[in-house]
């Protein structure tokens, strides 16, 4: 396996709000990404390693969550936080978690490695958010092949960075969910060519498919 990670970490199509209170002082951010644990937010607030924060937030229409949680690690103005949640916010969490991944607002990106294979697996959107992970993944990682039997919606960029992988490294499509199928169908139908920055462009564009 080569994901070791114990809490999987979504991103967003749209970042998540979140109101941060420190030192008497409340300021807003933008959740990069989150798991049952904690999250990783850009704030301009001068917040320092080590110390407790209060947190609230709310993920694509989940009910508000409040949580303090802990600044663990800084680069530059984005932050790594840990929660210090009891049972009741785990369970508002990971709720908000599941619907997000369900209704493909949010993306879960993920390395396993299976008869000698090494398979990037994506559950949720296929999202454009997940640029820098997958590129990643294709680039320094390595990448055989890609399961996508849990996409659960579709963005026209999320497309582009599988027609990345399938046409410059080599990477086959193995398991796929149905709107995903749909999508990749049409999307191989259109022109299309692949810039030397990964990104995909076509002739025709297509607008962002949304649980076909």
């Amino acid at each position: 396996m080569l994901e070791q990670r114990r809490y999987q970490r979504i991103r967003f199509g749209t970042p998540p709000i979140i109101k941060i209170g420190t030192k008497g002082a409340i300021g807003e951010g933008q959740i990069e990404n989150l798991s049952l644990m904690g999250l990783m937010a850009r704030s301009e607030l001068p917040l320092e390693i080590g110390r407790t924060i209060g947190c609230e937030f709310s993920v694509v229409g989940s009910q508000l969550i409040s949580v303090p949680a802990t600044v663990v690690s800084r680069v530059g103005g984005l932050f790594g936080m840990r929660f210090l949640s009891g049972p009741v916010n785990l369970i508002l969490i990971e709720d908000a978690l599941n619907a997000a991944l369900q209704g493909g607002q949010g993306s879960v990106l993920s390395l396993h490695e299976l008869g000698g294979r090494k398979v990037m697996r994506i559950s949720g959107g296929l999202l454009g958010t997940l640029r820098s992970d997958f590129m990643h993944a294709l680039t320094r990682v390595g990448v055989d092949e890609m399961d996508l039997s849990g996409v659960t919606s579709v963005e026209e960029s999320g497309l582009g960075l599988c027609m990345v992988a399938t046409s410059r490294y080599g990477v086959t499509i193995s398991a796929q969910s149905q709107c995903f199928a749909e999508a990749w169908k049409l999307a191989q139908a259109m022109p299309n060519t692949v810039d030397t920055d990964g990104e995909w462009g076509r002739e025709t564009q297509i607008q962002s498919i949304q649980n076909l």
